[in-house]
């Protein structure tokens, strides 16, 4: 096993309902409602693709600049309050890097919200970090994780992926990687290659040894 990959939102720490609460402030502002299912559009997704459906939603008149600059400036307010790390990823966290398994971050969020969320997990904890300043295409694209195996020397297909959105998903086996998945608000399918879980404390470091070819 060259690498595993951690998705962030939803998957390595509770953020998807601090994403709920800050859409939901950012659409006020944009004088229409938001609700989960409208968050359920997006799992997974860039800045660009939720500003945009947000901008459809609502009409309003508003530069998408501004909205993408509400929505950072409220996740980074709210995710250096503090974060909770997902049941089980803590624990995979460190047993693989017992074991001297490469690990990296991989998220569709910005930059500056990622390293909201690393200042209460531990930035060291993470052999490479990428997030959406550092590809030009995010997930579903296999760019971030072909981008995370590259900087780490890794070959896709001796990686795994853990991942909680159908966007994630398809990214990581677009690239080649095995994949665990633990479903967030959207459903997903096992498929040959995937272990579907409902939390990481189902997973231990030879689970994902064993999803490799």
């Amino acid at each position: 096993m060259d690498a595993v990959f951690f998705d962030m939102d939803g998957l390595l720490v509770d953020s998807e309902r601090v994403w709920l609460e800050i859409e939901t402030e950012v659409m006020a502002r944009l004088g229409a409602a938001w609700t989960p299912e409208h968050q359920a559009h997006l799992v997974g997704g860039s800045m660009e693709r939720t500003v945009g459906y947000m901008l459809a939603v609502s009409g309003a008149d508003v530069s998408p600049q501004t909205v993408a600059s509400w929505m950072s400036e409220g996740m980074v307010r709210r995710l250096t309050q503090g974060v909770r790390v997902m049941p089980g990823a803590g624990e995979l966290l460190d047993a693989l890097r017992a074991e001297g398994v490469p690990v990296g971050l991989v998220t569709s969020s910005l930059k500056e919200i990622a390293d909201a969320v690393l200042k209460g997990v531990g930035r060291d904890r993470f052999d490479v970090v990428v997030t959406a300043d550092d590809v030009t295409r995010t997930k579903p694209d296999p760019e971030p994780y072909l981008t995370a195996a590259r900087l780490l020397g890794a070959e896709p297909v001796r990686c795994v992926v853990l991942e909680d959105s159908p966007n994630g998903v398809a990214a990581a086996t677009a690239a080649g990687c095995a994949v665990v998945a633990v479903p967030s608000l959207l459903p997903v399918e096992a498929a040959p290659g995937r272990l579907v879980v409902s939390c990481l404390r189902e997973v231990a470091v030879a689970d994902l040894r064993a999803l490799l070819p």
